[in-house]
């Protein structure tokens, strides 16, 4: 699905403007379309819808909104936080319909309007807010403050047109106040906004109203965002060949683990068995090797040249060349630790690794602060959390969380590297400004060892020959996936990253299946063969 940001939606109402569709046309496609959602959402409302205006076009919106609602025999009170000569352009044609049927306006200008307002939405049957949509750029304060703390303190079901007013279109954050909608009737595609924390919980029941955008002005604008879902993220899974074998899936070597972190390197290496690859090699430091070596069965284990306190360096780098000879991806970092030997080891992988590398946890840490990445010739995907992705950037965390899609797709661009940034809506950007959100998972999956699981599943779509944002993109999604099956089924307190591993073959049969629903079954398979 589509996603676009506030410059993006701007340019598409423009091009469809000016091939031929007046502003007029959209604005009375959009308002009559969330009508529609209003009463498809909340059935014919049990007492009086209250529509607050704005004096721009989302205010033209309510316009429509209110007269479709009569139109169905709705009774309706229009409310303008403006006086009605700031209305200008289409919003204020909409306006004169309005009031050419008789419609009346109640200004909040006037003296003690709020106060009004207030009682009346307290006897509302439903809200619409039409205050502000997608043109906001600056923090809410005055009078549409005021009037968005009294829609959210009404208890009221609220329909926002759009873009819940006050919510940024772009980032998903509040500025300074936010409508908290119970739906949301956006126009032509969803926001970004919308889909991320914290703008999912200020949207709402999403729907999306169409308004007439021609396929032809989304080729023109060529937004570069989308929402993953489980059938186009499924189409990516192919049947396997029945003469396939081991090495057709590819050999994916991990590089994870120290003296009290060997869970994670096991964590990586079962997940990236479990999401399809062929073989898998985990490379620890020698003194543990016999630890790991009576904990695995699946899994093979190699040496590498150990610090005497538990950790991995590089030594000569020659037990580390070999290890890379016949590899088909490499995932380094889980447990791996962050040492003079561990960091000198992640430059010699970061410079010499042939074939596709996730880099995850302690390898993140070792690389930041240099410009190791950007000199990189193969595919590279990093795997951070919102604190390893600011000391990537030189940032704070908090700037991070404050605008998740820019950073990921700011330093996808600079590092040339695919970026997962993890967390709620984990965003998936691409070095060439591509992105997309995966709306799967869930709180129970903020537990250790999920992000091991998720490099393991990345790295094994690698090795499979998937390209880098699509193993990423598919990771993600599946990862989420899985964690949503066991939360379903289980609850999210105690969900553990051993479940995710667990539940990833069926979740990847389960895409699959989305991916391709046409296809045939084969004679002489059977269901579960």
């Amino acid at each position: 699905m589509t996603v676009v940001t506030a410059a993006e939606m701007r340019a598409l109402d423009r091009w469809t403007i000016e091939h031929g569709t007046p502003g007029h046309v959209l604005m009375e496609r959009a308002g009559a379309g969330a009508a529609r959602v209003l009463r498809e959402h909340l059935r014919r409302p049990r007492g009086r819808a209250i529509v607050i205006c704005g004096r721009g076009n989302n205010g033209g919106d309510g316009f429509v909104v209110a007269r479709h609602l009569r139109r169905a025999g709705v009774p309706v009170e229009v409310w303008l936080a403006a006086r009605a000569d700031e209305v200008g352009g289409d919003a204020a044609r909409m306006l004169a319909a309005w009031r050419r049927g008789r419609g009346r306006v109640h200004e909040l200008t006037a003296a003690g309007a709020t106060q009004a307002l207030g009682r009346r939405l307290a006897e509302a049957a439903v809200v619409v807010d039409a205050l502000f949509g997608t043109g906001l750029n600056a923090p809410v304060t005055g009078l549409p403050a005021t009037v968005i703390e009294l829609v959210n303190a009404c208890g009221v079901p609220v329909l926002a047109l759009d873009l819940a007013s006050g919510l940024s279109p772009d980032t998903g954050m509040p500025l300074g106040t936010a409508v908290r909608a119970t739906t949301t009737a956006t126009f032509g595609f969803p926001k970004v906004g919308q889909v991320i924390y914290p703008g999912v919980e200020h949207t709402g029941l999403l729907a999306v109203v169409d308004i007439g955008i021609p396929l032809a002005a989304v080729t023109a604008i060529g937004p570069r965002i989308s929402l993953l879902e489980a059938k186009a993220i499924g189409s990516l899974l192919h049947p396997r060949p029945r003469d396939a074998h081991k090495g057709s899936f590819g050999h994916v070597l991990v590089i994870a683990g120290s003296r009290g972190k060997t869970g994670a390197a096991l964590l990586a290496a079962e997940a990236a068995g479990r999401a399809g690859a062929g073989l898998v090699t985990l490379a620890v430091p020698a003194g543990l090797q016999p630890v790991f070596e009576g904990r695995v069965r699946e899994t093979m284990t190699a040496a590498l040249p150990d610090d005497g306190a538990g950790g991995a360096e590089l030594g000569d780098g020659h037990a580390l060349e070999a290890l890379l000879a016949g590899r088909d991806a490499v995932v380094c970092g889980p447990g791996l630790g962050v040492t003079p030997g561990t960091r000198a080891l992640v430059a010699h992988l970061v410079r010499r690794a042939p074939v596709p590398l996730v880099l995850d946890a302690d390898a993140l840490n070792a690389v930041a602060g240099t410009d190791l990445l950007r000199a990189r010739s193969a595919p590279t995907v990093v795997t951070p959390h919102p604190g390893e992705l600011a000391r990537l950037l030189g940032t704070e965390t908090a700037a991070v969380q404050a605008d998740r899609l820019g950073a990921a797709r700011g330093f996808a661009a600079s590092a040339q590297v695919v970026v997962v940034l993890k967390g709620a809506r984990t965003v998936v950007a691409s070095p060439d400004g591509g992105a997309a959100i995966s709306p799967t998972g869930n709180p129970g999956m903020a537990s250790g060892g999920t992000g091991d699981v998720l490099a393991g599943v990345v790295g094994a779509l690698l090795a499979q020959g998937l390209p880098p944002f699509e193993a990423a993109a598919l990771g993600v999604f599946a990862h989420g996936a899985a964690g949503d099956v066991v939360a379903a089924r289980q609850g999210e307190v105690g969900l553990l990253a051993g479940d995710l591993i667990a539940e990833l073959p069926a979740t990847l049969a389960r895409l699959q299946a989305a991916g391709r629903p046409e296809a045939p079954r084969r004679r002489g398979d059977r269901a579960g063969h």
